[in-house]
């Protein structure tokens, strides 16, 4: 992040605090919450700014901004502040990339696992599925999901191809054992068995219905940051899609051992009991979650291994049980099998 970028950041956060009548330079100084390639965020007392990825469709960004103030979502989605009109949330820097305003919500704490509103994130999305996009401004843009678990194979390969000297042919013998080139090998035979939808590759299925597309604990703050309601953040995935999307991370964790089958159970029924549309309303829900929580398998795989190529580094624990999954999905392609440690 340049220091530009920052500044920019920092002066539309505090910006919103002189709005209220605080004297100029009398408030708290800004914090970087986030600095990512895709996005940056900078909090200044009950603000934050957020620059979007520089390759955002900023005339979707906008339809989805718009979508996220407007009264039906109301107690889902935390709303963005107004920036060059009561319904301009959307402002562009010199270089032409998107700057927002919103609410500071408090996050999920990350170091206390018992407090994660698995039942709230459940009951959220149930509410979100249930918005007739009809009624929304639009038109409404496509859920973002499967683009990003194409980019995440795109950044794997990316990341490898430093290595292609060590990568053998698909007829050489296979690398050792736990290579990051058998991991992306295992990733590209998962990937390939996926439906083009899934790939990116084709429309999604019909009816498609207002999903967040990605759906983690890390998209959760409390508003007002003091004792408010749970509300989900980061829109820049929303859209029309199908959304056993939205319960294909906690599915594909729960199959490769990495939830716990008790929390699984709690957000499958949270969901059901508030009437989600994702999933049939009783008995197995595999049929439903299998081929999104397959792709989101592969995506965080994929992911996984390019961050270890960037690093240079073998794969950690968690990042070996994902991979594993990939390579038991080409071994038994109907069905993500579960892993034994943790999956009945």
């Amino acid at each position: 992040m340049t220091s530009t970028l920052l500044d920019r950041l920092a002066a539309l956060s505090a910006a919103a605090a002189t709005q209220t009548g605080a004297a100029p330079g009398s408030g708290p100084a800004p914090t970087v919450l986030a600095d990512r390639p895709d996005g940056t965020v900078v909090r200044t007392g009950h603000t934050v700014a957020k620059a979007h990825a520089p390759d955002s469709d900023t005339t979707a960004l906008a339809t989805r901004l718009r979508i996220a103030a407007h009264p039906s979502l109301h107690g889902v989605l935390l709303p963005p502040l107004p920036l060059t009109a009561p319904d301009g949330f959307l402002t562009l820097t010199e270089e032409g990339r998107a700057l927002t305003r919103w609410p500071y919500g408090t996050p999920v704490p990350p170091d206390d696992p018992d407090a994660a509103p698995w039942e709230e994130a459940a009951r959220l999305l149930a509410r979100l599925h249930a918005v007739d996009p009809a009624q929304l401004p639009g038109p409404v843009p496509p859920m973002r999901g499967p683009a990003k678990a194409a980019r995440a194979l795109a950044r794997m390969r990316t990341a490898l191809a430093p290595l292609r000297g060590t990568i053998p042919a698909p007829r050489a013998s296979l690398p050792a054992p736990g290579s990051l080139a058998e991991a992306a090998r295992s990733i590209e035979a998962a990937w390939a068995l996926l439906p083009p939808w899934t790939r990116d590759a084709a429309p999604g299925p019909q009816p498609a219905l207002l999903c967040h597309g990605d759906l983690h604990l890390g998209q959760l703050v409390r508003h007002p940051a003091t004792g408010g309601r749970w509300l989900l953040i980061d829109i820049d995935d929303l859209g029309l899609g199908d959304p056993a999307w939205d319960l294909a991370r906690p599915a594909a964790w729960f199959a490769t051992g990495l939830l716990a089958p008790d929390i699984w159970a709690r957000f499958l029924a949270a969901y059901r009991a508030a009437g989600g549309r994702a999933v049939r309303p009783d008995g197995d829900p595999w049929p439903d979650l299998e081929i999104p929580a397959r792709a989101l398998t592969v995506q965080t795989a994929a992911l996984a291994v390019a961050k270890a190529a960037g690093e240079s580094r073998p794969l950690d624990e968690i990042e070996t049980a994902v991979v594993d999954a990939c390579a038991r999905m080409t071994s038994l392609p109907r069905q993500l099998a579960p892993a034994a440690r943790n999956v009945g």
